[in-house]
């Protein structure tokens, strides 16, 4: 029976709750986990744990696993009589249903989603091309700047070219940028190795720290300007909630200030926006995701300048710990946690059926 029916005849089905990863962004995902397992209904549901190691190796977990403090004390209880490793083809007859709270390289990125699609399994999120898009900043702008939207000026480094001519690259960045000026690599997330550079002795340490996560970078110019954020749900017929402004405390927005209790400052809807600019700002994010080949849901993060919409990226699989502005928007749209991900099941299902192939 298809999922969808079971579903619609309120049949329990397994829901396999993965969280982990090898990515900078694992401790998050470990708290985007916990916060799913919590929230999704015990009556519809029936939840698994699914952690996924260091080494992209999946382990069935028990509940009284998934709250170790952190990653690394989990990976020192894998060989314990309470977790069992599965082999990818054993999935489907542990899970009918994945629901990935992971983030960054590997499993946000396109990679596990093709995984899934060979072994049939619905996951959330959007395909392989929305995710592989959504994950790599300098593809992703490639599409924007191609269907006019804007993004930051930036210049692309790629590290063998640096190792070559470390003066050119730094010279024809000074060209192209005055200081300050924003260095991050093109695929990471949770503002890992993202810098503002003042100096020449602070870009190249910037650029060499980056080129530690990925081997092509960006440098791009620095924008003072409001920073907001935005989730879209839906596949044929996407729509916006309610943009949140994100204030920052330093040069860069935090992890800690983007998901974790007590630092996050969160403003919804933005400061300054009046109802008919709210309006005008969700249907250019829902333009956005169109572009991107995304579906299901996604967290697009943007500067809001002179009345402009500037796309600084979007976020495939958004962080869900409590505390983070997804839930600020869910609010707003009157849908509590669990409601929302009910929502993200539903339309996971819709999409994945719907598929003739992967995308």
């Amino acid at each position: 029976m298809k999922l969808s029916e079971k579903l619609k005849n309120n049949e329990k089905f397994r829901v396999g709750v993965f969280l982990g990863g090898k990515s900078s962004e694992r401790e998050i995902s470990l708290e985007s986990g916990r916060h799913i397992y919590n929230s999704l209904d015990d009556s519809k549901y029936e939840k698994v744990i699914i952690f996924v190691n260091r080494d992209l190796t999946f382990w069935r977990l028990s509940e009284s696993q998934l709250w170790l403090n952190t990653t690394d004390d989990i990976i020192a209880e894998l060989k314990n009589d309470e977790s069992l490793k599965l082999g990818y083809e054993e999935l489907p007859e542990y899970v009918d249903f994945a629901f990935l709270g992971l983030h960054g390289k590997f499993v946000e990125d396109g990679c596990l989603q093709g995984l899934l699609e060979l072994i049939n399994i619905p996951y959330n999120g959007p395909g392989m091309i929305g995710a592989s898009l959504g994950m790599d900043k300098y593809f992703q702008r490639k599409v924007l700047e191609g269907s006019g939207i804007r993004v930051p000026k930036y210049i692309s480094v790629e590290y063998a070219n640096w190792t070559s001519d470390k003066s050119s690259i730094l010279l024809q960045i000074k060209k192209f940028h005055k200081y300050p000026m924003i260095v991050k690599p093109s695929r990471e997330g949770c503002s890992t190795a993202v810098s503002k550079v003042n100096n020449d002795a602070e870009l190249e340490n910037a650029i060499e720290e980056a080129f530690k996560w990925d081997l092509i970078i960006l440098v791009e110019e620095f924008i003072d300007a409001q920073e907001i954020t935005c989730t879209i749900i839906g596949n044929e017929e996407p729509y916006a909630l309610v943009p949140t402004e994100t204030p920052k405390k330093s040069a860069v927005l935090s992890v800690e200030e983007k998901f974790l209790p007590g630092d996050a400052s969160m403003i919804t809807p933005p400061t300054g926006m009046d109802e008919e600019t709210v309006k005008s700002v969700q249907a250019r994010f829902v333009e956005i995701y169109k572009i991107l080949e995304l579906s299901v849901y996604s967290r697009i993060d943007a500067f809001w300048k002179d009345g402009e919409l500037i796309v600084l990226e979007p976020n495939t699989l958004p962080g869900v710990t409590p505390s983070t502005m997804v839930f600020h928007q869910a609010a707003e749209a009157g849908m509590t946690a669990t409601e929302f991900f009910d929502k993200i099941i539903e339309l996971s299902i819709e999409s994945f059926e719907k598929k003739v192939g992967p995308r």
